[in-house]
């Protein structure tokens, strides 16, 4: 019994041995590989931006001018808009099956439309701000500029948990404009060039994907914040900003 006892003991010893010595998880270094460009309407404040069905959705922001739009996925045309309600400053959007959740800033209110008319069909209250949203399988995921992501029952836009966002170690703050892909959350790093890839299991980021100078000098000057993330199939993704002139579809590839 005694040798039993020495033996498992001195396994126990190599086992947290080994487990102190396996190296930490690494986070990838992406940029992205730009497949084609595509028109964007140089006044809209992007907010939010999602293709369902091959149908491309957008909500855009600022007081009094805020929408919830569809664009030609090809052109960038705005084939429909509809105003949000006063002065309400729209923020991220997700599509739920026929229905398109939207936030808005700072309003307390997170807004339900019929995707197929774009009809508003209930405004719903919410806790604190509202910046980027997608849908995760059977929950919504909602950054509030914070370092956390906040989950949501997808029909009642109820609160049901939340998980803080991580770099080695250290907290990722400014969560912006979200896309839900495969089990992991993409998000714009607000007033940065960077999207980061989150496990939302965890918090942990698993990569960085650094979007420096996708737009020219010029084009540069007149535009806002990289905003604006919605994926498109087979690995590619269209990402944009804030007052930006192209939709650029990409694929994020390991940096050189």
């Amino acid at each position: 019994m005694t040798f039993g006892r020495a033996l498992l003991g001195a396994l126990l010893l190599v086992m947290a041995g080994c487990a102190a010595a396996a190296p930490a998880p690494t986070t990838a270094v992406l940029r992205p590989e730009v497949l084609a460009e595509v028109p964007h309407d140089t006044a809209a404040f992007t907010q939010g931006l999602e293709i369902a069905d091959g149908r491309l959705y957008e909500g855009t922001g600022l007081e009094g001018r805020s929408q919830l739009r569809e664009l030609d996925p090809a052109t960038g045309a705005v084939l429909r808009a509809v105003p949000l309600p006063g002065e309400l400053f729209g923020e991220g959007i997700t599509v739920v099956d026929d229905r398109i959740w939207q936030l808005t800033w700072r309003d307390g209110v997170a807004l339900e439309w019929d995707r197929a008319t774009f009809t508003l069909l209930r405004q719903v209250p919410m806790d604190g701000e509202g910046w980027g949203l997608c849908r995760d399988g059977d929950r919504l995921v909602r950054s509030d500029g914070t370092e956390r992501l906040r989950f949501h029952d997808p029909v009642t836009f109820a609160e049901t948990g939340s998980v803080t966002v991580t770099l080695d170690g250290e907290p990722v703050t400014r969560l912006n404009e979200l896309e839900c892909v495969a089990g992991q959350v993409w998000a714009n790093v607000w007033q940065t060039e960077r999207i980061v890839r989150i496990d939302p299991g965890d918090g942990r980021v698993t990569a960085v994907v650094d979007a420096e100078g996708l737009l020219d000098a010029d084009q540069r000057a007149a535009a806002d914040v990289l905003n604006g993330i919605a994926a498109a199939g087979d690995g590619e993704f269209l990402i944009t900003g804030k007052l930006w002139p192209t939709m650029f579809r990409v694929r994020f590839v390991p940096a050189s």
